[in-house]
C-alpha cells in the first residue's frame, strides 16, 4: 500500500547545505509550510543525533502557516575525500482532536497516518575568495570590539575617578578649605595695603632730622626685616592648605 504523500511544503525540499569551515557551529534552515486546512504534527529526525542540533525538531503548524527550523551542525575535522552518509527526515500526520499529549499522538500513530520526506546532507567549503576575505573580516570585527571595550572601559575609569575625587572631599571640608582660602587672599590683600601705607609714612619720616646719635629708623626698613617673616607665613599657610586637599584627594 503506497505511503500518504506529504503534505508538508519543504524549503530547501531535496538537501540540506553545510557550508565551511566547519570549526565552528554551522547553521542552515529548514522552512516547513502547512498548505492545508488542517493542523499538522511535525517531527524532525537525523541518522546523526550526535553531530546536529534542531530548534524545534518537533511541534504542530497551523493550517495555512510555516516554520522555520534551524539545524545546527556542530565543529568536527573536515575530510573532503569522505562522502557525507548523513541524512535528515521531517515525519508528519494530520493533528488529531486533542493534541496535548504529543508523545502519546506520535506512539498511537497508524503508519497510514504518517508522511515523510527524506534530506540529505551536503557540506560545501568556501571558495579561495571567501577564504582570503573571512579572516580579514573577523579581525576587523575583533579589532572594532577591542576598540569599543577600551572606549568604554577608559570612560569608566574617569567616571569613577571623577565621582571618587569629588566623593572625596565631602561638604564640610570644601567649606573649610573655601574659607581657609578666602582668609588667606583677605591676609595678603591686607598686607599689601600696610605695605604701601608703611611706604608713605616712611616718606614722611625721611623729611625729618634725626637728632644725633639717635638716628630713626625708617619703616620701609622694619618692612624689609618683617617681609620675609610674613611671606613665610604665607607659604606655610598656602602650603597646608595645598597638602590638605591632596590628601583628602589620596584617601
Amino acid at each position: 500500500m503506497a505511503r500518504t504523500e506529504q503534505v508538508l511544503v519543504l524549503e530547501p525540499p531535496i538537501e540540506l547545505k553545510f557550508k565551511g569551515p566547519f570549526t565552528d557551529v554551522v547553521t542552515t534552515n529548514l522552512k516547513l509550510s502547512n498548505p492545508s486546512d488542517k493542523n499538522v504534527c511535525f517531527k524532525v529526525k537525523t541518522t546523526a543525533p550526535r553531530r546536529y542540533c534542531v530548534r524545534p525538531n518537533s511541534g504542530v503548524i497551523d493550517a495555512g502557516t510555516s516554520i522555520n527550523v534551524s539545524v545546527m551542525l556542530q565543529p568536527f575535522d573536515y575530510d573532503p575525500n569522505e562522502k557525507s552518509k548523513h541524512k535528515f527526515m521531517v515525519q508528519s500526520m494530520f493533528a488529531p482532536g486533542d493534541y496535548q499529549d504529543m508523545e502519546a499522538v506520535w506512539k498511537d500513530a497508524k503508519p497510514d497516518d504518517l508522511m515523510d520526506s527524506k534530506l540529505r546532507c551536503v557540506f560545501e567549503l568556501p571558495s579561495e575568495n571567501e577564504k582570503t576575505w573571512r579572516p580579514v573580516h573577523k579581525k576587523r570585527i575583533h579589532e572594532l570590539e577591542i576598540n569599543k571595550v577600551t572606549s568604554t572601559s577608559l570612560k569608566t575609569d574617569a567616571a569613577m575617578m571623577s565621582k571618587s575625587t569629588s566623593s572625596s572631599l565631602d561638604d564640610s571640608d570644601m567649606k573649610k578649605v573655601m574659607d581657609d582660602c578666602r582668609s588667606l587672599k583677605s591676609e595678603v590683600q591686607r598686607l599689601r595695603e600696610e605695605n604701601k601705607q608703611l611706604k608713605e609714612d616712611d616718606g614722611l619720616r625721611m623729611r625729618r632730622v634725626p637728632q644725633a646719635g639717635n638716628p630713626i629708623p625708617s619703616r620701609s626698613a622694619m618692612i624689609k626685616e618683617e617681609g620675609p617673616a610674613t611671606r613665610m607665613v604665607a607659604m606655610v599657610i598656602l602650603f597646608f592648605i595645598l597638602g590638605t586637599i591632596i590628601g583628602k584627594l589620596v584617601l
